[in-house]
């Protein structure tokens, strides 16, 4: 009788975990829904307007920007991959962890940067003018920065890291009998074995790759690159059409969507084995001086360009620039940025927990897909969520409004532009994190532990609260720190949805950049990047401990 009585308790527990996470993976879901929703209606003027001005260059361009930075970030991941992965060359084990910064500086400052370094009056083509007495540009070529060639480059150093990280991984993880039967006949190892084994996690980076440029507005918009992102931003702001802009999204929507299918795929098939027995050694083949100096410079190459080059831009214009006087301002918007950055974090994992534990503990095949597509946001540009979820909180305000008025109620009830949507769609972008880390430190746990609880008359809570908890802690840790620094550094939404008058570091430094005004906003711009190396420092250890166990 007490056992039923045990049972019956824990089943009620479970649905309500269960029953509190539907509520939640339907409001995650809900922005997407409604903007489909409103994509039904009828803007065929607006269409045509589009197609005899910029549709067309939209689509040109960001199918070119793509190609390009799909093409150079492929080739730069791939060969420094190689390189760290086989030989063991001068300072190898410090450029190894080098070669994942520039994924700590987002892509618009480094546009920020270049484009403030390289452009007429930089101090590259003025320091050329006065070497060579050239008194206008018409005397001499430079290449332009603000270009689709510079924006391929820019985002191309900065989201290599993607393709490097998960191929280095892929080619430690490939058995070494592999490689020693490709010496046996004379076949390239990197051809033959190291590529075609690698083939699934280089897919799925360079498809993170072609999400994250895509996904991209600052950069693209600084570089006067329009892209369909930038469209989407333009019709909504611009032509005040929110319908239009969904509709617009939808090419943008369609092509994730296929993204997200190849990534998934490219990670379902991918297989690893024992590194016990058969792995690739960290380091298998030690090398001569001079071909160590070659690897070395070869590697120090997007190291140099993705990031330390844009660091120092940053700290001579910073130093240049530095005032006093704007040292308190500076303070409020850097309490503005951890603020948000907390909250925004803390309501994600705490969210994601709730849905993690209903999918481990109630589990069947339906729910964990609902959930799965609940973290979707991740994938989609920050633009098009920001739309998403003004279209559905505005449906929500107008709704409340009118049936308070029926009531005879003048609340005035105010969502839009409020810390509660900022909020809500920081959580709907970035849950995808939160779930993932807690769900991969929750599947390491036995199920024997709750089990053992559950049949000594303990609770579900409290053996949730001081068994499988503490357990996860590491997990939701590093998970909490990562959406901390992702909603540091989040430019699109922040820009979009923050209150009036609030700013963050990143609204700050697009701001004074937008006016050419780098060095006002160099401090924030180095506070960003200084919090931004925080999780590849967290990768790079989680990376080393791994490799460690084996």
């Amino acid at each position: 009788m007490k056992l039923n009585l045990i049972l019956t308790n824990f089943k009620n527990i479970l649905n309500f975990w269960k029953n509190s996470s539907y509520i939640l993976i339907i409001l995650l879901l809900t922005p997407i829904v409604t903007l489909i929703l409103s994509s039904f209606q009828n803007n065929i003027e607006t269409w045509l307007h589009l197609i005899d001005t910029k549709l067309s260059l939209y689509i040109y361009n960001t199918f070119f920007l793509i190609i390009g930075v799909g093409i150079l970030s492929t080739i730069i991941g791939i060969s420094s991959a190689w390189i760290v992965a086989k030989y063991k060359f001068l300072l190898s084990d410090y450029v190894e962890w080098g070669l994942l910064l520039p994924a700590a500086i987002p892509a618009y400052i480094v546009a920020y940067c270049y484009t403030d370094f390289l452009e007429y009056g930089g101090i590259v083509q003025t320091t050329l003018r006065e070497i060579f007495d050239w008194q206008s540009s018409k005397e001499y070529f430079f290449p332009e920065i603000r270009s689709m060639a510079g924006a391929i480059l820019i985002l191309s150093f900065a989201l290599y890291p993607y393709i490097y990280l998960i191929t280095k991984v892929a080619f430690r993880s490939t058995p070494k009998n592999l490689f020693n039967v490709a010496k046996i006949h004379g076949k390239s190892e990197f051809l033959y074995v190291a590529l075609p084994m690698a083939r699934p996690a280089i897919i799925a980076g360079l498809s993170l790759v072609l999400m994250e440029t895509i996904s991209d507005f600052g950069t693209v918009e600084f570089l006067a690159v329009e892209t369909v992102t930038l469209g989407i931003f333009n019709l909504w702001l611009g032509m005040n059409n929110f319908s239009a802009a969904s509709q617009l999204s939808f090419l943008t929507f369609t092509f994730i969507i296929v993204l997200l299918g190849v990534e998934l795929s490219a990670r379902k098939n991918q297989k690893f084995n024992n590194p016990q027995a058969s792995s690739f050694e960290k380091k298998i083949e030690v090398i001569s001086f001079n071909k160590s100096l070659i690897l070395l410079l070869i590697c120090l190459i997007p190291i140099l360009f993705g990031f330390i080059i844009p660091l120092l831009i940053l700290i001579n214009l910073s130093m240049q620039s530095f005032n006093e006087n704007d040292l308190y301002p500076f303070i409020d918007i850097s309490l503005n940025s951890v603020y948000i950055s907390f909250f925004g974090a803390f309501l994600t994992i705490l969210l994601s927990f709730i849905i993690v534990v209903a999918v481990k503990y109630h589990g069947h095949k339906k729910f964990a897909f609902l959930a799965t597509l609940a973290g979707s946001g991740y994938a989609f540009p920050g633009v098009i969520l920001a739309l998403a979820t003004t279209f559905f909180l505005s449906l929500i305000q107008d709704n409340v409004n009118r049936t308070l008025v029926n009531f005879n109620l003048d609340w005035n009830l105010t969502i839009i532009g409020t810390f509660t949507a900022l909020l809500y769609t920081y959580i709907c972008r970035f849950n995808a994190i939160g779930v993932g880390y807690i769900n991969s430190g929750i599947q390491r746990i036995s199920p024997n532990l709750l089990e053992a609880g559950r049949l000594q008359g303990v609770s579900f809570e409290k053996s949730l609260f001081n068994i499988i908890l503490p357990l996860i802690r590491p997990s939701i840790l590093t998970g909490f720190l990562i959406v901390f620094v992702d909603i540091f550094k989040e430019l699109p939404i922040t820009l979009l949805l923050r209150p009036f008058n609030f700013e963050t570091l990143a609204t700050y430094v697009y701001q004074y950049a937008k006016e050419e005004m780098l060095e006002q906003c160099a401090l924030a711009a180095l506070l960003i990047i200084l919090i931004g190396t925080i999780p590849v420092i967290i990768l790079n250890k989680t990376i080393n401990l791994s490799y460690k166990k084996r």
